[in-house]
């Protein structure tokens, strides 16, 4: 839906739609916010780990590389008038300790002028993708292009930068004194979503090995499923958001609730953007029953942050 492309009075501070095709914590999540942390370290608005040094955006992630191949469009936050975009730059993610070339980490993008000293840059959009000129007025919810693998990517997401007057401005804390948690204004529309989560389940499954990473990244949950003939059954989580010292769990069950499998990693050394956790077994000799299921728990500081249940059915 389309809300109009009026400019923004004086120096009022756009308000902030999703600026993807989804659903928060469905098919989207946000992967990275702005580090508030003007030094080496490192802290997102609400004193967290999420983000990392000199980030300046907030990272918008879809569920799979296979997600992005089918195409989820990369959308206007606000209205304005487009001063700059790229395209041509190849969709790719790149491997631990690669960058792409000098000046081009945002890879295929659209700047966006919101009028009063705002602006919106969208980064990492699809080769061949952008759809929008320089000079064009675009409303909010108007479609830019689709989101991409180009430039400075390790998973595939939009990042969106908003400036005033050429700072960078964390939209979920406009205002925020600085070293205090949860200060601020948020700028994103209570209709958008756009929340602080403790962490994210973005893929989990049952398939018949152990995945990888990289094939979780590239086909999420739609990995191999097992039947009831599988040689071996395992349950597997893909989690965002993980803090130091979190201790994961991931269970296998059959229906009367008894163990089949059981993994408990130790707790984390540091927070991590990303972590694989599976668990599983080989056919008994009884065969498997019907139905399996999965429970996915974390523990950070003595409470519950992630607490995820997922079930089977088996065929054959």
């Amino acid at each position: 839906m389309l809300l109009g492309a009026a400019p923004l009075p004086g120096d009022a501070a756009p308000p902030l739609a999703l600026p993807l095709v989804c659903t928060i914590g469905k098919d989207c999540w946000v992967q990275n916010w702005p580090d508030a942390d003007k030094g080496p370290g490192v802290a997102d608005f609400a004193c967290g780990a999420r983000s990392y040094d000199g980030h300046d955006g907030t990272d918008f992630r879809i569920a799979s590389v296979a997600a992005q191949r089918a195409g989820v469009a990369v959308l206007a936050a606000a209205p304005g008038t487009v001063l700059r975009v790229r395209d041509g730059e190849p969709d790719r993610l790149l491997a631990e300790g690669e960058r792409p070339a000098p000046g081009r980490d945002c890879g295929n993008g659209v700047l966006v002028d919101l009028g009063s000293g705002w602006q919106a840059q969208y980064c990492h959009m699809a080769q061949g993708s952008v759809a929008v000129r320089p000079g064009q007025s675009v409303a909010t919810g108007a479609a830019l292009g689709k989101v991409g693998l180009s430039g400075a990517t390790a998973f595939p997401h939009v990042h969106l930068t908003l400036r005033k007057d050429g700072a960078a401005i964390d939209p979920a804390a406009f205002g925020a004194v600085p070293g205090q948690c949860r200060s601020g204004q948020s700028l994103w529309a209570p209709a958008s979503g756009v929340r602080y989560r403790e962490g994210d389940v973005i893929a989990a499954g049952f398939t018949t090995a152990p995945p990888s990473v990289a094939d979780t990244v590239d086909r999420g949950d739609a990995l191999p499923r097992p039947d009831a003939a599988a040689p071996a059954i395992v349950a597997y989580v893909l989690a965002i958001g993980l803090a130091a010292g979190d201790v994961q769990t991931l269970v296998l069950t059959a229906p009367d609730g008894s163990e089949i499998a059981r993994n408990t990693a130790p707790p984390l050394a540091r927070a991590r953007a990303q972590q694989l956790l599976f668990a599983g077994r080989r056919r008994p000799a009884t065969g498997w029953p019907a139905r399996l299921g999965a429970r996915y728990r974390v523990e950070r500081r003595g409470a519950v942050a992630i607490d995820w249940r997922f079930e089977i059915t088996l065929s054959g």
